[in-house]
C-alpha cells in the first residue's frame, strides 16, 4: 500500500490538492481512500458529496472518510474510567456520563492516525491519501506516535511487569496501591497500536506531498515544512505549488511576476488557478493535480566509520547553524533544528562512543563520535 500525507501552510489549498491527487489515481483504477480530520468536512466540499463517520464511495475505486473522533474518544474514556473504578473511588471522583463527554483538542487528530492505521491493515486499498492539517500541526502528529511511546516505556518499563506477581506484597510494605494489571496490559496495547501506526510512516511506501502558494509566505513556510520533515525522516513525494495564475497583463501581473520569482526557486508542480474554488469531481479534474509519484527513497541517516572515529549524518536541509542544538542523554541524542525537536536513539555502535563535535555543511549535519575506551572492546 502507498500513503500520501498532503500537507502544507494554512490556507494554501491542502484538503482541495489532497482530494484532488485521490480522485486522479482512482480514475487510473488505483484502489484509493482520502481520509480527513476536518471538522467543517472541507473534504466532502471539495468532492462535492457529503463525508462523515463511515466510509463513503465516491466512485468505483474512491472512497471518502471523515472518521468521527466523538464516538472513538468516549468509548475509549468509558472503557478507562470502568477499569479504574478503585482508583476513582479511592480519590473519591466523581464518573462522568457518556452524555456529558465532549471531544478534548487532538482527538481528532488521534482519530485519524487510529484511522490510517486501520486502512493499512485492511488492505482494502492500494493508496492512501491523507489530508493532515497545517504543516506545524502535522508535524507534532507525526511525532505524536514515536513520543507516546517513549512516555509509555518511560513511565511503564515493559521490565517491570516481571513483578507484577510481587506487587500485592511490595503495595503492604509500602502501604501505597501498586500499579493494577489492567495499567499494564493498557500500555502495552497502546505501544502495540502506535507501533503500527509508526511502521505506517516509516513505510517505504509513504511519503509527504507539500502544497504551497508560489509567494514569499509560501517559500518560507516549505523551507521550514522540509526542515522538520527531515528531521522526523519522511521524504517528499512533490511540492505542489497551488493557483498558478496565468502570465498576463492587467491587475495580475504583479502576483504572476512574484509567482514567478518562486517557481524558478521551486522544483515544483504547477497547479492553476481555476478562478474559483474548486467544487466537484470536474473541478477537480480541471486542476490537472499530477498523479502519484513512485516511491521516494526513504531519508538515510547513515553512520559511516574513518580513521577510527565515527560520523552520523542527518540530511536537514534549511538548516541555519544558530539554530541548531544537540544534547546527548544516554543512548540518545536530542536533536533541536530551529522550531524542531526530536529525541532519537542512537545507533548501536555510536552508544559506546562519547561525541566529538558537530558540524552543517550543505544542509547535512554531521555528528561525530570517537570510542569510549571504557565501553569499546580492547584488542589484544
Amino acid at each position: 500500500m502507498r500513503t500520501l500525507l498532503v500537507t502544507g501552510p494554512g490556507g494554501a489549498g491542502r484538503t482541495t490538492i489532497a482530494a484532488a491527487t485521490a480522485l486522479a489515481a482512482s480514475l487510473e483504477g488505483t484502489r484509493t481512500l482520502v481520509l480527513s480530520a476536518d471538522r467543517g468536512d472541507g473534504l466532502g466540499a471539495a468532492l462535492g458529496v457529503v463525508t462523515g463517520e463511515k466510509p463513503f464511495a465516491v466512485n468505483e475505486c474512491l472512497t471518502a472518510w471523515r472518521p468521527d473522533a466523538s464516538a472513538g474518544f468516549r468509548d475509549d474514556f468509558l472503557r478507562f474510567q470502568e477499569k479504574a473504578t478503585g482508583a476513582l473511588d479511592l480519590l473519591g471522583a466523581s464518573r462522568l456520563e457518556a452524555e456529558e463527554m465532549t471531544v478534548l483538542p487532538g482527538a481528532e487528530e488521534l482519530n485519524l492516525l487510529r484511522a490510517l492505521r486501520d486502512a493499512a491493515l485492511s488492505e482494502r486499498f492500494e493508496l492512501v491519501v491523507v489530508d493532515l492539517p497545517a504543516t506545524p500541526q502535522a508535524l507534532t502528529l507525526l511525532a505524536l506516535p514515536e513520543e507516546l511511546r517513549r512516555y509509555i516505556r518511560r513511565l511503564l518499563p515493559a521490565e517491570r511487569q516481571a513483578a507484577r506477581a510481587l506487587r500485592p506484597v511490595l503495595g503492604r510494605l509500602a502501604g501505597v496501591p501498586m500499579p493494577a494489571e489492567w495499567l499494564y496490559e493498557t500500555a502495552s496495547k497502546w505501544d502495540v497500536e502506535l507501533a503500527a501506526v509508526e511502521a505506517v510512516l516509516a513505510d517505504p511506501g509513504t511519503g509527504v506531498r507539500l502544497v504551497a502558494e508560489p509567494g514569499p509566505a509560501g517559500y518560507d513556510a516549505v523551507r521550514d515544512a522540509r526542515l522538520g520533515l527531515a528531521l522526523r525522516q519522511l521524504p517528499v513525494e512533490a511540492l505542489i505549488a497551488n493557483r498558478v495564475v496565468p502570465d498576463e497583463d492587467g491587475w495580475l501581473a504583479g502576483l504572476a511576476a512574484q509567482q514567478r520569482k518562486v517557481l524558478a526557486e521551486w522544483d515544483a508542480e504547477p497547479v492553476a488557478h481555476l478562478g474559483t474554488d474548486p467544487r466537484g469531481l470536474d473541478d477537480l479534474r480541471a486542476l490537472a493535480v499530477p498523479p502519484a509519484a513512485p516511491p521516494t527513497p526513504p531519508v538515510e541517516w547513515p553512520v559511516t566509520e574513518q580513521d577510527g572515529t565515527f560520523g552520523w549524518t542527518l540530511p536537514l536541509p534549511g538548516a541555519v547553524r544558530g539554530e541548531l542544538d544537540l544534547i546527548r542523554r544516554g543512548d540518545e541524542l536530542v536533536v533541536t533544528a530551529g522550531q524542531f525537536r526530536r529525541i532519537v536513539a542512537l545507533p548501536s555502535a555510536l552508544r559506546r562512543c562519547t561525541v566529538e563535535g558537530a558540524s552543517l555543511r550543505d544542509g547535512e549535519l554531521r555528528v561525530r563520535f570517537a570510542p569510549d575506551p571504557d565501553l569499546w572492546p580492547r584488542e589484544r
